[in-house]
């Protein structure tokens, strides 16, 4: 049903502070600019960097993740670690390192089958959601797949355009949190027919036309399904 994920939405303080973090440090290109708005390139997926001067508002406190190329690890911690607290996780045979950008987002940085060279993607995303069996059974309408659950049952992480995490309220590795009302945009053939598997649970619907759906899910993040 969703085929891929358009864009992940962050609130920022400063555009120019958080222009400087993600172009200048993360060497992420340019692709709009606004007068309240940055829309960077992630590989095919935009991050957009968002003054809070409206509705939507971006994500607060987002732990979300970037791929790079494996080759390019060493070279990224090399680098980030002179002015970052870096922390590194081991995934199976992948390892990860995490740092926090200006505005409190947790960014990690994971090794993936990517081409880069650099950021080239993004492959996780986590969101804090009130009832986590609620949160599941929604995105499971969505189209994504449940593969893991916590032991203690705070989070379950979904596979679907991307690898979604949701969390109940608790610190996750570098005490990240899950995002409060992000905003999210995913790519579909088909707008009105995810609208139709979750619209019985959506808080509100913003906007239905033929090539573009845009609600908010349980937990108040913005959830756009686009053509």
């Amino acid at each position: 049903m969703l085929t891929g994920l358009a864009w992940l939405a962050l609130e920022v303080t400063y555009l120019e502070r958080a222009r400087t973090f993600y172009e200048g440090t993360l060497e992420l290109s340019v692709r709009d600019e606004r007068e309240t708005e940055l829309r960077l390139a992630a590989g095919e997926t935009d991050l957009i960097l968002r003054r809070p001067a409206g509705v939507p508002r971006g994500g607060l406190h987002t732990h979300y993740a970037f791929s790079i190329p494996a080759a390019e690890y060493d070279d990224w911690w090399d680098r980030l670690d002179a002015e970052y607290d870096l922390e590194e996780v081991q995934f199976g045979p992948s390892k990860s390192l995490y740092l926090y950008d200006p505005d409190g987002n947790c960014v990690e940085l994971g090794q993936q089958d990517v081409d880069g060279p650099g950021i080239d993607g993004l492959f996780e995303v986590v969101l804090e959601v009130e009832d986590l069996e609620r949160a599941e059974s929604f995105y499971r309408d969505l189209g994504f797949e449940t593969v893991d659950a916590g032991d203690d049952r705070t989070r379950v992480r979904m596979h679907g355009p991307m690898a979604l995490e949701l969390w109940e309220p608790h610190l996750g590795i570098a005490d990240a949190r899950g995002g409060v009302h992000v905003d999210l945009g995913f790519e579909t053939t088909e707008p009105t027919a995810a609208l139709e598997a979750v619209a019985d649970r959506v808080r509100q619907v913003d906007r239905v036309d033929d090539e573009e759906v845009v609600v908010r899910g349980p937990d108040g993040h913005v959830l756009t399904f686009t053509i």
